[in-house]
């Protein structure tokens, strides 16, 4: 798909219904797959499920997930009756990560690093053998690094030159509250953590409940700048990357 393509279909999808931005990605691509992980992914699953029920689902399972997290997984998949493809970090980077850092060296030197290998890496595997992935993005996660991405993109990231990998963000203009109230109105499964304070959930090291009115990210990285949230799934957010891969 050319880059004009792209901006025709940005300009179509422009602030339309998440259903009407997943129908035209299932419709364009067969070989698309939802990135799941937190409660706008599962959102994305329900509505996703009634338009096509063999529709792909993996997650990444970095090794620090909370007890509830890995609950959570197994809930989903029975409750849709889905084959979630469960993605693991290199062995071998890891243990000498490990081995060389520790098990907590993100505090000192920052996530980037740790997350590159516990994330990044199985990501970019996955994301070679797709042509296009689904995600929960939404631009009030983050005033920061999610305010100027649309609803679907060439991935900035995670693409090649023989290889460009479209990305759809279908609740990209939701709030928290239209997801939360969709969840409620279907009776969605969603992580327990957040019945415990907790809004965004990530490793269990570097995710802690936040306060009442506490910007939700708040929870997540606290010990780095708000600039810098974004864990490398969504790297184009970040300030020097091009949404549309121009």
């Amino acid at each position: 798909m050319t880059t004009f393509d792209i901006k025709q279909l940005q300009a179509e999808l422009s602030h339309k219904n998440p259903r009407v931005i997943l129908k035209k990605a299932l419709e364009l691509f067969d070989n698309i797959a939802i990135s799941f992980s937190g409660a706008e992914d599962v959102v994305v699953i329900d509505l996703a499920t009634k338009i096509r029920k063999d529709i792909q689902v993996f997650c990444l399972d970095t090794g620090r997930l909370h007890p509830e997290t890995y609950r959570f997984i197994e809930k989903v998949r029975k409750h849709y009756q889905l084959d979630i493809e469960v993605l693991t970090p290199d062995r071998l980077r890891l243990d000498e990560f490990v081995k060389a850092k520790g098990l907590f060296s993100f505090y000192e030197d920052g996530h980037h690093e740790c997350c590159g290998i516990r994330k990044v890496e199985p990501l970019r595997r996955k994301l070679a053998h797709v042509d296009a992935w689904i995600t929960g993005q939404r631009k009030d996660q983050s005033l920061d690094t999610r305010q100027d991405i649309p609803e679907v993109q060439l991935d900035s990231v995670f693409s090649t030159d023989d290889h460009p990998l479209i990305k759809f963000n279908p609740l990209l203009n939701w709030s928290s509250a239209q997801v939360w109230d969709y969840i409620e109105a279907y009776q969605v499964p969603y992580n327990e953590l957040h019945e415990k304070g907790y809004i965004s959930i990530g490793c269990e090291p570097c995710t802690r409940p936040v306060l009442p009115n506490q910007h939700e990210r708040a929870g997540r990285w606290w010990w780095e700048e708000a600039t810098k949230k974004e864990c490398g799934l969504h790297a184009g957010n970040l300030p020097g990357h091009s949404s549309d891969g121009e």
